[in-house]
């Protein structure tokens, strides 16, 4: 019964930073830049066309936070949460190393590992899985995650550099 009480506190507060986190980038909400700045931060970052990558990004947290909240389809949740944190890592904190003080990748890793764990764990008793469960194998949506988080952190940056060639490359 602990244990179910642990995992509804660690999807509740995981969950709702992550939704919180998404509201910034969709609406502005709590301090956010919406979706004109998160796109042209988002822009700077390699990910083009910017407002449309902030948009999949916040929808992703939002959903995927809200969805952890509830305990609803759990490995689609930790699926998307999974695949914004990967591009994140990849996009953003990879290049300056593990420690956050220096925008390392160590705060997105536990995101990703939390997110990862109640997808692969389940959400416990108190959950809407544990009274209307829709099967969804956790390890092949945690992979479809981590796999789409590779391809919007690696492979589209590099698919648009190829594309965009940068001012002083043959077109």
């Amino acid at each position: 019964m602990l244990a179910d009480v642990g995992l509804m506190l660690l999807r509740g507060v995981t969950g709702l930073l992550f939704a919180g986190h998404g509201l910034q980038k969709l609406a502005g909400w709590f301090g956010g830049h919406g979706l004109a700045g998160t796109g042209q931060w988002m822009e700077s970052v390699g990910l083009r066309p910017g407002r449309l990558w902030a948009a999949v990004a916040g929808a992703a947290e939002t959903v995927g936070g809200l969805l952890l909240v509830l305990g609803a389809v759990t490995p689609v949740a930790g699926a998307l949460l999974a695949a914004v944190m990967v591009t994140a890592i990849a996009r953003v904190h990879w290049p300056h190393g593990l420690w956050v003080h220096a925008g390392g990748a160590e705060h997105a890793l536990v995101n990703l590992a939390v997110a990862v764990a109640l997808a692969l764990v389940g959400p416990g008793r108190y959950a809407v899985d544990a009274v209307w469960s829709v099967p969804v194998p956790a390890v092949p949506a945690i992979l479809a995650g981590l796999a789409a988080g590779l391809v919007v952190g690696v492979g589209v940056p590099v698919a648009v550099r190829i594309a965009r060639p940068t001012a002083g490359q043959a077109a």
